[in-house]
């Protein structure tokens, strides 16, 4: 795992910025963390941290940032807000998780706080209680209590991997084709561009 020790260090060197040891503890659960979960040779390593590379900043965005504005809010979710209700909800994050990922993903829907605890998280931007679940029966992390340890340096790799696999990504890794392992982890397209550099990237750290 040398050569991925090197390839995260290069490709990542903020990735401490805001968890601290965040890249000391993926490269310690690499060894054991990949091969668990079938991700056994340099290509999947590189598709599956590409993607992750997109989805958390290089782990910079570990958490979900709900702080929009009243604009940003009108031009994310456009259905759901107008001017009033966008101008009231503004740069209040917690209102806003509990507002639009209330009552979806297996979250219950407000006055409950399942859109804010089950926010985006980690590597690969799990969201939802259902999506926690599905992790926790995974993992056997208690992640429905304790959602945070998504983000946990111990666990973060784990949870990203475990993550990939549920997504079904493994097969279209193999096979090499990015498109459907973004469709597949995102739902869609969204970031296809900069997902497809970032592989290039891995790929070349990582000998491929």
């Amino acid at each position: 795992m040398d050569d991925f020790a090197a390839a995260l260090t290069k490709l990542w060197p903020h990735g401490d910025q805001h968890i601290t040891g965040l890249v000391s503890g993926l490269i310690a659960a690499a060894p054991a963390i990949f091969p668990k979960y079938g991700i056994d040779g340099n290509q999947t390593i590189a598709h599956a941290m590409a993607q992750f590379s997109h989805e958390c900043a290089a782990g910079l965005e570990m958490v979900e940032n709900m702080n929009y504005s009243a604009a940003g809010l009108q031009r994310t979710w456009p259905t759901r807000f107008g001017a009033d209700r966008a101008n009231r909800y503004a740069h209040n994050p917690q209102m806003i998780a509990d507002s639009v990922y209330g009552g979806r993903m297996g979250n219950a829907p407000p006055p409950s706080h399942d859109g804010w605890n089950f926010r985006g998280r980690g590597l690969s931007q799990v969201t939802g209680r259902e999506g926690y679940d599905k992790l926790a029966q995974a993992t056997g992390l208690d992640l429905t209590n304790q959602p945070d340890l998504v983000n946990d340096p111990g666990h973060a790799l784990e949870c990203g991997v475990a993550d990939f696999i549920i997504c079904k990504c493994l097969d279209p890794a193999k096979a090499d084709n990015v498109k459907e392992v973004t469709h597949r982890l995102n739902g869609g397209y969204i970031g296809l561009a900069e997902r497809i550099a970032w592989l290039r990237r891995w790929k070349q750290e990582l000998g491929i």
